[in-house]
């Protein structure tokens, strides 16, 4: 690994060393010291961990979570248990962290798209498949209907917003599908309420 390198690289030093070349004893000396090798030490193991590629034990801890409840409901109750029951139950402990465990260790978190059609003709229009994922926060962009053709599309995008700080989403950008359902013949305000 690094620390063979380091060893050979340390050992033709030692030779310009000797010869007295520009800044290599200052090298040499760089290289020999102690938190260089802690430093390539901690790297190794790092690079060790990553290859492994920890897995989860279980992909279902809320279920898992829910069936110990049961077992602590009719095991015989001491202070310890119930206090047990208690944490396992808690909003918290169930909604977030499992939760979050579980859409890890299924590799869960990314949206899926619908796939796209096989008979899209050549003369069609490019179009994007454009994937918002919205938390509490507005998505930053307003929409209008096109004055012309009655399609909808996006006004403007408001600086620093969510789709802003993506840079999927531009103003005049024809909005075909949101979340799945077509808004050709929507109105505006009808669009935003599946927004």
């Amino acid at each position: 690994g690094v620390s063979h390198v380091l060893t050979l690289v340390l050992q033709e030093l030692s030779l310009l060393c000797k010869r007295d070349v520009n800044g290599v004893g200052m090298l040499y000396d760089l290289l020999r010291s102690r938190w260089l090798q802690a430093l390539l030490k901690i790297y190794e193991c790092l690079q060790h961990y990553l290859g492994k590629r920890p897995v989860p034990v279980t992909l279902q801890a809320r279920a898992l979570t829910r069936e110990v409840v049961e077992l602590l409901r009719e095991a015989p109750q001491s202070g310890e248990i119930k206090e047990l029951r208690r944490l396992l139950r808690a909003p918290h402990l169930k909604a977030a962290l499992l939760s979050a465990h579980d859409t890890v260790a299924q590799k869960d978190f990314e949206p899926t798209l619908p796939p796209l059609p096989d008979n899209i003709p050549e003369n069609e229009e490019a179009m994007r498949i454009v994937c918002l994922v919205k938390n509490n926060q507005p998505l930053g962009a307003t929409i209008k209907r096109h004055e012309i053709t009655g399609d909808i599309t996006v006004a403007r995008v408001i600086h620093g917003g969510l789709a802003d700080r993506s840079g999927l989403l531009y103003a005049g950008d024809k909005l075909v599908e949101v979340n799945g359902v077509p808004v050709e013949g929507l109105e505006p305000e009808q669009v935003i309420n599946i927004l």
